[in-house]
């Protein structure tokens, strides 16, 4: 093999054929009062403002839109719930205070819904657009595309400004860290694809897709380390202490660090409070609860923040959840997969000093691709 081609092959990380891929995109305007004003409103006989007519006039439209584009997967959401997405083979929606998640199957599945409270004016609306099919990630940058004429639709149907419209595009692959060593891959059957991960505004340039000069960008990976019994006899905890799960969380905590440092991995975090990790594009470094959400804001252009840790002494979680956020310094010319070959190789060396069980135990490694803007 020549020098070039080794190098080459270092930028590229082998991910089992059995991964997830998914898409979805998410387009958000505010309700304003003169949006309100342009549809329809009644009130019921207690004389309060009723918003039904309002939200579903705007559904309505919103899937007429989706049958012109052909597109069959659409939710319209007005309840100021951040929206998830993730895949199961049964289709299903779960609220809680603050989320709404969508479990579903893009080969199998599809569904047109409106998620809203008549007698609430919500923030905003969100229309949320989950890909379908397979080949997701070689086809995402034509949804992409697709996405964008019908919101510009939209937008221009309701008398809103397009530029009052934020565009957000999600994409993942999930895979176990694990795989090949499972049981039923003991015949070697299951293999792996290179991939470069390249950025989405570069994917999606050389399919002739221009995304706008000025938008954000987040690549990040948030892995489920499992917390076994194993695991558990492995530090002395003490259930008549005030937090006698301290030395669990120190422990994985402390091991977590030195594994990410040892691959020079400076921009993380470690999760385990019971809360969910959202990452976001910030200018300034955030680190804050809001509710049910652990909130992490990254600038990707400034220096590593360094490694925080976030855990309840009191309260056994089922996953700790580990975060690994790139910066621009983890981008190469070829994309993002020395960055997810480094992570792997941290969570092997974790996996080592935890005495896991690869055989047994799964680590779900998610590896996050997110780009935003305006019209």
């Amino acid at each position: 093999m020549s020098i070039i081609r080794k190098r080459s092959a270092a930028h590229k990380s082998h991910i089992p054929s059995n991964a997830r891929d998914n898409q979805y995109i998410l387009a958000e305007l505010l309700i304003t009062d003169e949006l309100l004003a342009n549809f329809s409103l009644q009130s019921n006989a207690e004389n309060t403002m009723n918003y039904y007519d309002f939200y579903h006039n705007l559904s309505q439209i919103l899937f007429e839109y989706c049958e012109t584009y052909e597109i069959e997967n659409c939710q319209f959401i007005a309840n100021d719930k951040l929206a998830r997405v993730r895949f199961n083979q049964e289709m299903h929606q779960w609220q809680t205070n603050q989320q709404i998640l969508f479990y579903y199957n893009p080969e199998t599945h599809l569904l047109k819904k409106s998620f809203f409270d008549a007698n609430k004016r919500a923030k905003k609306i969100c229309l949320l657009f989950l890909t379908t099919g397979t080949d997701i990630r070689e086809n995402a940058a034509s949804f992409h595309a697709k996405i964008s004429q019908l919101v510009r639709a939209f937008a221009d149907r309701i008398s809103v400004n397009e530029s009052d419209i934020r565009l957000r595009d999600h994409q993942h692959i999930t895979y176990d860290l694990f795989a090949k060593h499972k049981a039923n891959n003991a015949d070697n059957s299951l293999t792996s694809q290179a991939h470069k991960l390249r950025p989405i505004n570069r994917r999606y340039s050389s399919q002739g897709v221009a995304l706008p000069e000025y938008h954000s960008a987040m690549t990040y990976v948030i892995v489920n380390l499992p917390i076994s019994n194993r695991l558990l006899n492995m530090v002395e905890v003490d259930p008549t202490s005030s937090d006698p799960y301290n030395p669990l969380y120190t422990y994985v905590t402390d091991t977590f660090t030195q594994a990410a440092k040892h691959y020079n991995l400076n921009n993380g975090a470690l999760i385990a409070n019971g809360l969910v990790p959202i990452v976001r594009y910030s200018i300034h470094e955030i680190v804050s609860r809001i509710g049910e959400l652990q909130m992490l804001g990254y600038n990707p252009a400034q220096n590593p923040c360094g490694i925080v840790s976030k855990w309840n002494a009191n309260e056994l979680v089922d996953n700790i959840k580990l975060v690994f956020v790139a910066t621009d310094e983890n981008q190469t010319e070829h994309g993002f997969g020395r960055f997810l070959n480094q992570i792997e190789q941290a969570l092997h060396l974790m996996a080592t000093e935890l005495e896991m069980e690869p055989s047994k135990e799964e680590v779900i490694v998610r590896f996050h691709q997110h780009v935003a803007y305006n019209f």
